[in-house]
């Protein structure tokens, strides 16, 4: 069973939509039978919203599912209420991140493309605390407590079940001064730290690798259990956007694959960002 509490909320969704739509009702007319309005049927299909166990068994015997099936759902709906580690209030996390930071929890696979700034899962501090300033009106102690959650993922790499995680920076980010350059020298070598991990893979975009598809940055998520489909991520200032449908995604990992073909090879990578620090050592 998926860990995290979002996690748990995008299976129960997965699974009912599944259950409606096997029996080919429609959300208006499950709405009918149960006696509630369609809307709250489709709610509870797309993760808008906790759902109460007593609405996943109305639900369960009005499809006349096992016991074992209703038990399980129920037993999802009950654990996507509670809150993850990241959630407590005064951590200077935004809500619609908070739902990332959940999928993120119980991811197999990691492909991440970096197009502006280094990759969150390998920043030092002082290097996540100039973005924080710089893209958010936070005080100076809420900058700290979103910088300490960001520090507290990166942990995920270095777990024994970690995920294979593959990273595709442009160069322009290495060479892109944030804070100063001693700042830049240590958030590269930490970078160079991170890829002595075994599941950690990353490549240097270079600036003369020709054309490539131009998507801006993105990051794809996989997850352990095939009912669970891959997600897409793209975050902006003040939202996100989340692409689960079976092109959409096919299209990003077709994308990533061209990426990663035109980018260095992780060794010339770390080859290139070692002679980068060599030029904010000088």
């Amino acid at each position: 069973m998926a860990g995290s509490p979002t996690a748990r909320r995008r299976r129960l969704s997965i699974e009912l939509k599944k259950l409606r739509e096997g029996h080919g009702f429609t959300c208006a007319q499950v709405g009918e039978a149960l006696d509630w309005s369609g809307s709250k049927v489709n709610r509870m299909e797309t993760g808008q919203g906790r759902v109460q166990p007593s609405d996943v068994d109305a639900l369960c015997r009005f499809y006349k599912t096992d016991d074992e099936l209703r038990e399980f759902l129920k037993t999802l709906a009950r654990q996507a209420k509670t809150r993850g580690w990241w959630q407590v209030p005064g951590t200077g996390v935004p809500s619609w991140f908070s739902v990332y930071i959940g999928l993120e929890q119980d991811i197999s696979t990691f492909r991440q493309y970096q197009c502006e700034f280094l990759p969150g899962l390998m920043q030092t501090f002082a290097y996540a605390a100039e973005l924080h300033h710089a893209t958010n009106q936070l005080s100076a102690e809420d900058v700290e407590r979103a910088v300490r959650v960001r520090m507290e993922r990166q942990a995920m790499l270095a777990r024994p079940d970690a995920p294979d995680a593959w990273f595709i920076v442009h160069e322009s980010t290495l060479r892109n001064v944030i804070g100063d350059e001693a700042l830049m020298r240590e958030q590269l070598e930490r970078m160079l730290d991170s890829m002595e991990l075994p599941t950690v893979t990353l490549q240097v975009l270079p600036f003369n690798a020709g054309s490539y598809p131009a998507t801006g940055s993105f990051t794809m998520l996989g997850f352990p259990d095939p009912e669970d489909p891959d997600i897409v991520y793209r975050d902006g200032i003040t939202d996100a956007i989340y692409l689960e449908g079976e092109d959409d995604v096919r299209e990003y990992a077709r994308a990533f694959d061209k990426l990663r073909a035109a980018a260095a090879s992780p060794r010339h990578s770390a080859q290139l960002i070692k002679s980068v620090v060599k030029e904010y050592a000088r």
